[in-house]
């Protein structure tokens, strides 16, 4: 027998809600019905608990009730079905934690604008579940933080009630690993890592995600688990700044970085292509660097390396608009007064979030410097822009005619690249969507 089920052995409680949760009888609850909290709710339903998720946006709640998904990722149909079944709820009162036997707290961790970390979000939630906490409970933060949150922020709050963590409740840390409009890897798919506050949280709380999840890693603590999404993420981000600051060098080279990229990546060892663009946009890759060079900091150490690659990576929105300049400068053409048309405001390719978008900060920038922007992207079809409402623009001929640059921002699958190329007169390719085509029409990043 483990360590952890002798542990679990010790633990009336936990032993308990183990049962229910193997029986399905544990009551359910998601705090936070964004892109991680409904993709989860929904996979728990689909399990057969009776979920109900907690936001404060009464707009999403009203929605789901009346059986309506707001999620790309999530069908409408899934989520009608499961509220018919009575497996999904959703309501905006916390009091409802008062019968939830498991809580998963999904709530937003953006960055301040000193770029610290904004845990207000979840300091609110944790607070909210200590009101109602009662014994039995277990309690999994999955919204991404720096290392150390779960022990140092929502420990204490929840302990302030006087009950003991491992005996009374239950408290761990699982990291959400969410690719919006990723086909192949989902909730249910990808490996779910889980580290606990003590060795009895971690095995509870690997038991209810293995009641639905296809794949569950224990980890020795929170601290461990908080890190390991920093790191992936990390990760990502490093290495899109190096082949960021690659594509500028290549810039004043003359070479084609795309090239350079794809000839590289025929090594079949020591070598991971990674693209350049237009910057980092979404909710994970251009804040979690910060909150782990926030957590470094604050432990007298400099993370310099990070640091860097973030700067290199916030420098690439400026470096297209230089790129629009050079391409109307060529046709006799000034910035100030130009038309430009922006292909695509979500962060990436085939999606509707916008959040940290590129294109936005672009656009920000092209207007400041006295164009007149306009959009096209089919997953958002308005646009709260520079105080007013933007539509979004079916591309037709005609249309493409009218405006003095076309820039490919964000490469969706639906545009018409071959028509963008023959009917505009100046294209700036940031995502390669033209590889392979020559023209003088074209100024790639």
């Amino acid at each position: 027998m483990s360590p952890r089920s002798r542990a679990l052995r010790r633990s009336s409680a936990a032993e308990r809600l183990s049962k229910k949760i193997e029986s399905r009888r544990a009551h359910l609850g998601v705090i936070g019905l964004g892109y991680v909290g409904l993709p989860l709710a929904v996979e728990f339903g689909r399990a057969g608990f009776q979920v109900t998720g907690i936001d404060i946006d009464k707009r999403r709640v009203h929605r789901l009730e009346r059986g309506e998904s707001y999620i790309q990722d999530v069908p409408t149909s899934e989520v009608r079905a499961l509220v018919r079944a009575g497996n999904l709820k959703a309501t905006s009162d916390f009091s409802v934690l008062r019968r939830i036997d498991a809580v998963n707290v999904c709530v937003p961790t953006p960055l301040s604008k000193q770029r610290d970390p904004d845990v207000s979000y979840i300091v609110a939630a944790a607070k909210q579940v200590a009101t109602y906490l009662h014994p039995g409970m277990l309690v999994i933060l999955e919204s991404t933080t720096y290392p150390g949150t779960t022990d140092e922020l929502i420990l204490p709050l929840l302990t302030e009630t006087g009950m003991k963590v491992g005996e009374d409740f239950f408290l761990a840390f699982s990291p959400e690993r969410v690719d919006p409009g990723n086909p192949r890897f989902n909730t249910r798919n990808i490996p779910k890592v889980v580290g606990g506050v003590t060795p009895v949280c971690t095995e509870v709380a690997v038991r209810l995600y293995q009641q639905r999840l296809e794949q569950v890693i224990a980890v020795s603590s929170p601290q461990v688990a908080e890190m390991v999404k920093l790191l992936e993420n990390t990760f990502r981000s490093v290495n899109i700044g190096l082949v960021n600051e690659l594509a500028l060098m290549c810039s004043r080279l003359h070479i084609d970085v795309w090239e350079v990229i794809q000839a590289a990546a025929t090594k079949p060892f020591g070598f991971m292509p990674f693209y350049p663009g237009p910057g980092l946009g979404g909710h994970c890759i251009p804040i979690d660097p910060f909150y782990l060079s926030w957590k470094a900091r604050a432990s007298g150490f400099e993370a310099r390396f990070i640091e860097l690659a973030g700067y290199v990576n916030g420098q690439m929105p400026d470096h297209v608009v230089n790129l629009v300049a050079q391409s109307l400068n060529r046709r006799g053409h000034a910035v100030h007064g130009s038309r430009i048309l922006v292909l695509g405001v979500a962060y990436k390719a085939d999606i509707d979030d916008t959040r940290e978008s590129p294109s936005i900060d672009i656009m920000e920038t092209l207007r400041e410097r006295g164009a007149r922007i306009e959009y096209s992207d089919p997953y958002v079809p308005t646009l709260q822009f520079g105080g007013k409402r933007l539509r979004s623009l079916p591309l037709t001929p005609a249309r493409l005619r009218r405006f003095d640059c076309v820039v490919i921002a964000t490469a969706h699958k639906a545009f018409p690249y071959a028509a963008v190329l023959r009917h505009s007169k100046a294209v700036v390719d940031t995502r390669n969507a033209l590889r392979g085509k020559r023209s003088p029409k074209i100024a790639r990043l």
